[in-house]
C-alpha cells in the first residue's frame, strides 16, 4: 500500500468514522461504506493509485429498508463520480466520497418534496371529490387550499432562545498544537449552552488572543441542547474559508455525541498544501480539545 493512499485512508477514517474505508481480504479491494447512507460499494485500487485511476467493482451491501434498485443507482453514480473528480497522480477518494454524498442527500430531499407534493394533490383530489358528492360544489377551491394549509403550512411559534449568564467569559480547552508540513493546527473547546453565548466566545477569543486573529483559518462547530427543552437543539459551523473543513468539524462532534460545546480549530498555513490530510488533522486537535474538556468520558491527560 503506497503511502499516499495510507494516508488518505487515515483521513477518511479519522471524519467520518472508524472503517468507512477498509481493505477486504482480496487483494487490492476495498469497502467504502457511504456516509450516512446504508449502502457500501467495493473499490478496487491498483498498487500504482493514485497514478492509476481506482476502479468501482460491485455493490457489497444495501439497508433491509432501502428501495428496489438503489444500491445500483449508487454505483453508476460513484462511477460517473469518479470520472469527474479523478486527476492523475492526484488522491481522490474523499472528492468521491463528499462529492457522492452531496448528491445523496440532494436526492433524498428532491424526492422527499416530490412526495409531499403528490400528497397534497391525492388530499386536494379527495376533497374536491367529497365535494361534489355532498352537493357544496361552490367551496372546493377554499376547501382545497383549507388542505394545503393544515398540512404543509402550520408551524408552531418558535422558542425562545436560552440567554448567556451576566459576566459570560469562555473558559477554553486546549490541544496540543500539531505542525505539518509548515503548517500548525491547534483547537480549543468551550462550554457554551446558548448561541448567543457562541458568538461572544469566539468574539472574547478573537479580541484577547492575536495569535488566533493571525491564523489562516478558524474553523468552528458547535452543538447545543436546550438547558430547558432538552428536544430544542441547535448546531452549526463555518468553514472560515477552508472548504469542508466546518461540516466535518461538526460531524466529528454528532458521532462523539457530545453537546453544548464549541470547538474552534485554528490554522497557520505553512505554505505546502495538504489535501485530505488536513482534515484528518483538524479533526485530531478538534476531538483532543473536546476530551481534555471531560465532554468525553475516559480522558486520562494523555494524547
Amino acid at each position: 500500500m503506497s503511502e499516499d493512499l495510507t494516508n488518505e485512508i487515515e483521513a477518511i477514517n479519522s471524519i467520518y468514522g472508524e472503517n468507512t474505508l477498509h481493505k477486504t481480504n482480496q487483494e487490492g479491494i476495498y469497502t467504502l461504506s457511504i456516509p450516512s447512507h446504508p449502502v457500501s460499494i467495493r473499490l478496487s485500487l491498483p498498487l500504482t493509485y493514485p497514478h492509476q485511476m481506482p476502479g468501482i467493482v460491485g455493490v457489497e451491501r444495501t439497508g433491509a429498508d432501502t428501495r428496489k434498485g438503489y444500491g445500483m443507482h449508487v454505483l453508476e453514480l460513484a462511477l460517473q463520480i469518479l470520472r469527474e473528480v479523478y486527476t492523475a497522480d492526484s488522491v481522490c477518494l474523499f472528492d468521491l466520497i463528499q462529492e457522492l454524498e452531496t448528491r445523496l442527500v440532494h436526492e433524498g430531499e428532491r424526492r422527499t418534496e416530490e412526495e409531499k407534493i403528490s400528497l397534497l394533490e391525492q388530499q386536494q383530489q379527495q376533497q374536491r371529490e367529497q365535494e361534489r358528492g355532498g352537493g357544496g360544489g361552490g367551496g372546493g377551491d377554499e376547501a382545497s387550499q383549507h388542505v394545503i394549509q393544515n398540512v404543509s403550512a402550520r408551524h408552531d411559534p418558535p422558542e425562545p432562545q436560552p440567554q448567556p449568564p451576566s459576566g459570560y467569559i469562555p473558559q477554553w480547552f486546549l490541544s496540543q498544537p500539531v505542525t505539518e508540513k509548515k503548517s500548525t493546527f491547534l483547537a480549543r473547546a468551550c462550554f457554551v449552552h446558548a448561541p448567543t453565548m457562541v458568538r461572544i466566545a469566539i468574539s472574547h477569543l478573537l479580541e484577547t488572543d492575536k495569535k488566533v486573529v493571525k491564523a489562516t483559518h478558524n474553523i468552528t462547530a458547535y452543538r447545543i441542547r436546550d438547558p430547558v427543552n432538552k428536544e430544542v437543539t441547535y448546531q452549526d459551523c463555518d468553514d472560515d474559508g477552508e472548504t469542508a473543513a466546518g461540516s466535518r468539524l461538526l460531524h466529528l462532534l454528532q458521532i462523539m455525541d457530545v453537546w453544548d460545546v464549541l470547538v474552534v480549530v485554528s490554522r497557520w498555513y505553512g505554505g505546502v498544501k495538504l489535501g485530505a490530510d488536513r482534515f484528518r488533522l483538524i479533526n485530531q486537535v478538534g476531538k483532543e480539545a473536546v476530551m481534555r474538556g471531560c465532554w468525553v468520558k475516559g480522558w486520562d491527560g494523555k494524547r
